[in-house]
């Protein structure tokens, strides 16, 4: 990423306040929603901030589309281009997997680290998941434990079954 301009916008959904930055390359970090614009920008990374210059216009179109996501409406994301060069190979082919699961399906660790080439690193996979730096854009939410219940995600279990919930899936 050494030399790419980095830029940033903070955004407002029904939700909360999202931050999303971007080089070049595409978008490398969008956070969940945070109470604050305050806690936004820190989500982001005060790394990312303070090298990047404010971009509102360029990234308005995704704020909105979080937005409308947030606001229960069907989004797909698979259009978003996305800089995922901080992420080691693994990380990325794991993130890529991930981002292929549909709206309203869900997939277990396992099957992610099957789909991967990968059967025995469902911990593995899990520990890939938790460096995703643009969740929603590669839905983590959507992979649950192999029994169907609810594991692991940065922004608490709660706003885990939220999300599932707005595309569609009941989780028990």
């Amino acid at each position: 990423m050494a030399g790419d301009r980095l830029s940033y916008s903070i955004g407002e959904t029904s939700r909360g306040w999202i931050g999303v930055a971007a080089t070049e390359r595409g978008v490398s970090r969008l956070t969940l929603p945070q109470p604050t614009e305050r806690q936004a920008v820190e989500s982001l990374g005060i790394e990312a901030v303070a090298s990047a210059s404010p971009d509102d216009e360029a990234l308005s179109s995704l704020t909105a589309r979080m937005e409308s996501y947030y606001a229960g409406e069907e989004q797909e994301f698979g259009d978003v281009e996305l800089d995922l060069s901080e992420r080691t190979p693994f990380q990325r082919q794991v993130l890529e997997s991930v981002r292929s699961i549909p709206r309203g399906q869900v997939r277990s660790y396992a099957q992610v680290a099957a789909s991967v080439g990968r059967p025995n690193a469902a911990r593995a996979v899990g520990a890939a998941m938790a460096s995703n730096p643009v969740c929603v854009i590669i839905p983590c939410h959507r992979v649950i434990g192999r029994d169907g219940s609810l594991a692991g995600f940065g922004g608490g279990l709660e706003l885990k079954r939220r999300m599932l919930e707005l595309e569609g899936v009941s989780v028990g």
